[in-house]
This record gives structure tokens, sequence and C-alpha cells, in this order.
């Protein structure tokens, strides 16, 4: 009797999971959509944000606007839109790279290559404690780490005592929550 309740409920649980959907309730679709974006990540390194990362909306999860971190320290430093289909996800946040060699550099290292104070400019959060985007192709990597300004002219300023706005910098950033972001 055992045997055939089990058998019973066995087939009755595949027919179930193999049944079509016919109504996909909304959180389902939401959970496939998830799934299928977290199936083509080339890397998923996991963890969270503590404090916040910019992009340009919030909700996104797009960091650097899609450009790739590892182009700024390689070749000849040029910065480079990366690929959607080499993705790493680390810390909840999408970093593309332009191929896989720089997808495996960020997946050994990538605290090295993520910029300083979440992609936000430097400048912002050194001089006024504040959150201003950093535009991707304004950089400047100092002691090995990739800095953002809001543009050229603000970099201008951050040049003029970028030991101090970082020293500035890396007491302010650390006060932000992972859940702040730029507004308008």
């Amino acid at each position: 009797m055992k045997k055939s309740l089990f058998t019973l409920a066995l087939f009755a649980g595949v027919a179930a999971c193999s049944a079509p959907v016919e109504n996909a309730s909304e959180p389902d679709a939401a959970v496939a959509a998830e799934a299928s974006e977290s199936a083509a990540l080339f890397a998923d390194l996991g963890g969270q944000a503590e404090n916040p990362i910019y992009t340009q909306e919030i909700g996104d999860t797009l960091a650097v606007r899609g450009y790739d971190v590892v182009s700024y320290f390689v070749g000849d430093g040029t910065p480079v839109e990366g690929s959607e289909a080499l993705t790493v996800r680390y810390n909840g946040f999408d970093y593309r790279f332009a191929n896989e060699d720089n997808a495996n550099a960020f997946v050994e290292d990538p605290a090295k290559y993520a910029p300083a104070y979440g992609g936000y400019c430097a400048w912002a959060i050194g001089a006024n404690d504040a959150l201003a985007p950093g535009d991707p192709e304004v950089f400047e990597i100092v002691d090995g780490k990739l800095y953002l300004n809001f543009s050229k002219d603000v970099q201008t300023r951050w040049e003029e005592d970028i030991p101090g706005f970082i020293e500035k910098g890396d007491v302010n950033y650390p006060t932000h929550s992972a859940d702040e972001h730029f507004k308008s």
C-alpha cells in the first residue's frame, strides 16, 4: 500500500511538473526572466554592495555605464565599452567586458578594477561629501585605483589636490549607504 501511494504521488508530481502552464502569474514570469538573465552572465561573483554604486537610473544594475573597467589598466589605457555577453555580476551590479581576458582578470580581482567610490565623481565625494555621476571617459588612475569625475572641468579642480580629495573621499564615501543614488 505504501509503495503504491508513493508511486501515485510520484506520477502526480511528474504530471504536474510537465503540464503546460497556461496562465503564468507575474511573479513566476519575473522569476523566469531573472533566471534567464543570470544564465547569460559570464560570472556571478555574488556579494552585496555596502556603499552606493553609480548607475544611470535608480534600480539599474549596469555599473560604469557598461564600460570595461579592466580596459583602463591594459594596452594604451583607453576605456572601451564592454559586451553584454561578457557581463560579470559583482556585489549585485553588472560590469561588462570587451573580451574574455578582461572578464577573467576582473573575476580574479574585482576590487582592483572596480572604480573608487562606486563610480561616483571622485571630486564631489572628496570636496563636498556629495554623490555626483562619474563619467567613464573622464578618469585617472592613481596608485592603481580608477577614479572617475563628473566632467573635464571638475577633473581639473580634482587635479589641484588629488591626494587631499582622495583622503577626504576615503572618509566620506563609507558614510553613504548602498541604497543612496544621485538625485538631480
